[in-house]
C-alpha cells in the first residue's frame, strides 16, 4: 500500500486517481499509524514552502516522514513535496526543510533569462544525468508537466535528471530510498503514469 500524506497542501485527488489507474493500492491519510504501516510514501505539495513545512511540523508528520525514510521506506515528493525533502528553501526568507536530501531550493528569478515567464508552466523534456530504476518505463527526452517558480540546487549527489528552461533546472532527484520530482507525474500523461508505475515497483 502507498500512503499519500495529507497535510493540507496537495493535489490529492489527481495523485490518488493516477495511482489507482495503474492498479496500485493507495490511501490518502494523515494518520501516523497508517503512514508507518504503508510500504511506500508519497509527499505531495502545492503552494508556499514556509506554510507547507509549518503544517507538517504542527502535526508531527515531519518526524514520522523522517523516521520512515531513515528506516529505508521508499518516499517520493512531488513539486513542493520534492522541495520539502531538501535541507532548506530560500522562498521568501530562509526555511529549514526535512533534510532528507542535501541541497537548497532557490528562486528562478535572477537565474533564468528575464524574458521568460515565472512560474515555469508547461511541458518540458527530461535530460537524464544517470540511470535509475525510476526510468524503467520512460526515455531520455520524454516530456513532463511543470508548474514552479523555485528549483533545487547544490544537489549533485542526488541529481537524476534536469530540464531546460533557458538554464538547466533540477527535475528529478534520488538518494537511496528518497526520490523527488519537481514536475507533476499525475499531470504528465502516460510518461507520468510510467514514472509512478516504476516507483511502485521499487
Amino acid at each position: 500500500m502507498i500512503a499519500i500524506i495529507d497535510y493540507g497542501v496537495g493535489n490529492l485527488f489527481s495523485v490518488k486517481s493516477s495511482f489507482s489507474y495503474i492498479g496500485a493500492e493507495v490511501v490518502v491519510t494523515s494518520d501516523e499509524n497508517v503512514i508507518r504501516q504503508a510500504e511506500k510514501l508519497l509527499l505531495p505539495g502545492v503552494g508556499a514552502f514556509e506554510d507547507a513545512i509549518a503544517k507538517l511540523r504542527s502535526t508531527g508528520l515531519d518526524k514520522v516522514i523522517i523516521e520512515e525514510a531513515n528506516r529505508g521506506k521508499p518516499i517520493m515528493g512531488i513539486c513542493l513535496g520534492m522541495q520539502l525533502l531538501f535541507d532548506k528553501s530560500l522562498e521568501f526568507g530562509e526555511h529549514r526543510g526535512l533534510g532528507l536530501l542535501r541541497g537548497k531550493v532557490v528562486p528562478m528569478a535572477g537565474f533564468i533569462d528575464k524574458s521568460l515567464k515565472i512560474p515555469h508552466i508547461g511541458y518540458n523534456s527530461l535530460i537524464f544525468k544517470k540511470s535509475h530504476p525510476l526510468f524503467k518505463y520512460i526515455n531520455d527526452g520524454d516530456y513532463v508537466y511543470f508548474v514552479h517558480s523555485f528549483y533545487a540546487t547544490d544537489c549533485d549527489d542526488s541529481l537524476l535528471a534536469t530540464t531546460e528552461y533557458d538554464k538547466e533546472l533540477t527535475a528529478i532527484v534520488a538518494k537511496g530510498n528518497v526520490i523527488g520530482c519537481q514536475f507533476h507525474p499525475e499531470k504528465s500523461g502516460e510518461v507520468g503514469l510510467n514514472i509512478l508505475k516504476a516507483f511502485c515497483e521499487m
